[in-house]
């Protein structure tokens, strides 16, 4: 086998796409959360999406039997036979779902403007189970565009490194890998949240509304990544419904930070 630091480097040569997305992830996460807490995220959500792949390709829980076929053994790191690029992806994808779910649960201070949205990142509010509940159903519904394209991998530069035995209904993917990411997202947002509670309390913080901002820019980045790599594969249908999925979604976005959506409203006179 390799040295470790080399076929790291490997790893980070042949995606640095996917270390470009967890780069943001650390800027963005120390910002909002500062350097403890972003560690713990990147652990927490690193072993559960590991531990979960290994249980998947061996006894198909949670996400239904699939396998890595090990086409680029040599060239990128593995770890029991799962690449380490892709249970490392799930960190800061769960990351941006959580922020992109932050920006619609949490309380905001009487904005600046009619058209500055000011959110106060309350920890009763980020710890708790609305937020663990749409941070897993934004997760879910980036996966259904991620997974159908990763599956045609050998049509782009991913390569073709993983297959199921039997193809689900969805584009070849099993519906039950969706429920997987689902049931996952609520398990590792679980843990971390009982790590963050008992952290010390974060200082109020006037950058929490751009930090979160960011992380939206980060899931909406990951998601045109991947929208712009199944058009590009020659996938229209694939690529439309991808697209038809996200219209309603982001308009909803949209209207939240320009302050069109109601939401649960705090007294100036609280922290900022």
């Amino acid at each position: 086998m390799e040295a470790l630091p080399l076929l790291l480097l490997k790893t980070v040569l042949l995606r640095p796409y996917v270390f470009a997305f967890l780069a943001a992830f650390l800027f963005i996460g120390r910002g909002l959360l500062g350097w403890r807490r972003t560690i713990a995220f990147l652990l927490v959500g690193w072993v559960t999406a590991f531990l979960c792949e290994f249980s998947s390709t061996r006894i198909g829980v949670p996400f239904g039997f699939y396998y890595y076929n090990g086409s680029t053994l040599g060239e990128e790191l593995y770890i029991a036979d799962v690449p380490f690029m892709d249970s490392l992806s799930f960190t800061f994808l769960l990351f941006a779902s959580y922020c992109l779910a932050l920006v619609f649960v949490l309380p905001s201070h009487p904005p600046l403007s009619s058209y500055r949205l000011r959110l106060l990142l309350d920890p009763a509010i980020r710890t708790a189970w609305p937020a663990m509940v749409l941070t897993a159903a934004f997760l879910t519904f980036i996966d259904i565009v991620i997974d159908p394209v990763a599956l045609r991998g050998d049509r782009w530069f991913l390569g073709l490194i993983y297959g199921y035995p039997d193809p689900g209904l969805y584009f070849g993917i099993p519906l039950m890998n969706f429920v997987g990411w689902a049931v996952v997202g609520l398990i590792a947002l679980s843990i971390y949240f009982v790590i963050d509670r008992r952290l010390p309390p974060l200082p109020a913080d006037v950058t929490a509304t751009r930090y979160l901002l960011l992380g939206c820019g980060l899931y909406y980045g990951v998601l045109t990544f991947n929208l712009t790599i199944t058009f590009w594969i020659g996938e229209p249908l694939l690529g439309l419904v991808g697209v038809l999925i996200y219209l309603p979604m982001t308009l909803l976005f949209v209207l939240r930070v320009l302050n069109r959506v109601p939401g649960a409203v705090v007294a100036r006179t609280s922290a900022a």
